[in-house]
């Protein structure tokens, strides 16, 4: 079994928690870990950008030049795409597909990989419980400064209104449930927090 540091509310390691390999104790493998963050990020990626082909731009339609005797080669319009302004030749289109396919059972052990290897370098803490009393972001901001804490991603096992509200203003400070812990997440932050209920979610999730 793998031992995870239990801290306190200042920050303070109190005791371990007992976690299983198959989720926190796999060797990390740089390149799963590459493929699985490569094909996540192409995966939330669209099409947002548009280029013109010859078809589509504006040009007239009238030969540039004479076919023959002038000396220069023959041209039939100035859409060409040798020319400047021309159309491009295989231009980005809006509906372009990024998707990679990754199967299930490679983002588990993609997941476990980058989880095990935040373990072993003590970038990953564990705390009973996490929540706020009301949706204010100074408060969030005391609780992670007294935890020493700055960027910080927080895996919770149930994410209610006070801490996403108060998480959303604070961009090096994530709060998901474990359900949608992602593996860019996951090595974006510096520290990864999680609660005890949410590291039972990921050993069901990832076994």
């Amino acid at each position: 079994m793998m031992e995870l540091k239990l801290i306190d509310e200042q920050g303070k390691p109190t005791a371990s928690v007992a976690a299983s390999d198959a989720a926190f104790g796999r060797a990390y493998s740089e390149s799963l870990v590459h493929q699985v963050v490569t094909a996540c990020l192409a995966n939330t990626r669209q099409g947002t950008r548009a280029q013109k082909d010859r078809g589509a731009v504006r040009h007239s339609t009238k030969k540039p030049w004479r076919q023959k005797g002038t000396g220069r080669a023959r041209a039939g319009m100035t859409s060409s795409p040798l020319w400047r302004g021309g159309g491009r030749i295989f231009p980005n289109l809006p509906d372009e597909n990024f998707s990679h396919k990754l199967n299930k059972k490679m983002l588990r052990a993609g997941v476990s990989s980058i989880l095990s290897q935040l373990a072993r370098e003590d970038r990953l803490a564990v705390v009973d419980q996490f929540s706020l009393d009301a949706p204010k972001t100074k408060l969030l901001l005391q609780k992670l400064k007294g935890m020493g804490l700055e960027d910080v991603l927080i895996i919770t096992d149930h994410l209610d209104d006070n801490l996403r509200l108060s998480s959303r203003n604070l961009p090096t400070v994530n709060i998901v449930e474990a359900r949608n812990a992602d593996p860019v997440s996951l090595i974006r932050h510096a520290k990864v927090l999680m609660t005890r209920s949410a590291v039972a979610k990921l050993e069901e999730m990832l076994s």
